[in-house]
């Protein structure tokens, strides 16, 4: 394992952090990380974004990632940095997501030329079979979820590169209120499955963590503690809003779901979650 580096440290190297994919979650980052002193460059698809990324400390950037090519300017100072963050997750309505999620990562490797790789995946590329862990084999159902799992395969083939994945839970945070999911619904399923959520404060700091203490090639789950069921959840959180109650079914048969472990972040990087039971988004 490399040794533990600080930010003071990072900067007098002078290097640059690239967030591709300045969201939900990659704006807030890079907002974070600028706030630490880290040099923070961003993109975002739409114009009307680079001023706000600019206002919080990101050096912005248009671009847009294709199965195949790059749209944007200056795309080359972009992808000029030690550490990049890819945070694009694939169009779960694209009927051929399944193929070009993984073309828009290959993509990105014909101009990123560091040696430092944060890529930020998904919990959905684990089965449903009880606990899992960072060791349990990927099985995913959906085609976005098998979309991320054939890209994170491809960075991990890659050679002379310092990886490490991120598996986050559902997400949470800011805009995204939990509440509003299945509010008013009628015939909602599977009201004992565990939820496996993290919010995004936790995220952000989990991934401030990774960069700060250079924990790379590992598989990080970023998910809180506890896992209350579904109908549990969603009904609390639609009551905190003031939102129509959702309605369950239930379930028929024994069904068996996963719970996602957050264990392995919690040991490695010393981590405490902020929001460790979702009941308290």
């Amino acid at each position: 394992m490399n040794s533990i580096q600080t930010p003071d440290n990072f900067i007098n190297q002078n290097p640059s952090i690239s967030i591709l994919g300045c969201g939900w979650l990659g704006l807030p980052l890079g907002e974070f990380l600028a706030a630490k002193g880290y040099a923070v460059k961003g993109s975002t698809t739409s114009p009307e974004k680079l001023k706000k990324l600019q206002a919080v400390g990101i050096e912005p950037f248009l671009l847009s990632v294709h199965s195949g090519d790059i749209d944007g300017e200056n795309t080359a100072s972009f992808f000029d940095s030690e550490l990049l963050i890819i945070n694009i997750p694939p169009a779960r309505r694209n009927p051929n997501v399944e193929q070009d999620h993984p073309a828009q990562i290959k993509t990105i490797f014909s101009h990123y030329q560091g040696y430092k790789i944060i890529f930020v995946s998904s919990t959905g590329v684990y089965p449903e079979s009880g606990v899992v862990t960072e060791a349990t084999p990927t099985a995913p159902t959906r085609k976005s979820a098998k979309a991320v799992a054939k890209a994170e395969q491809f960075l991990q083939e890659l050679k002379n590169v310092e990886l490490s994945i991120l598996r986050l839970a559902g997400l949470v945070g800011g805009e995204r209120q939990a509440g509003r999911f299945f509010a008013g619904k009628k015939d909602v399923s599977d009201p004992q499955k565990p939820v496996n959520m993290v919010h995004r404060e936790d995220v952000i700091r989990v991934i401030y963590e990774l960069i700060r203490q250079e924990k790379w090639n590992e598989i990080y789950n970023v998910c809180a503690d506890e896992h209350p069921s579904k109908k549990a959840f969603y009904q609390a959180q639609a009551r905190k809003l003031g939102l129509e109650i959702p309605e369950f079914v239930e379930a028929i048969g024994n069904q068996v779901y996963k719970t996602v472990s957050n264990e392995k972040v919690k040991r490695e990087l010393s981590y405490t979650f902020i929001y460790d039971d979702p009941m308290q988004f």
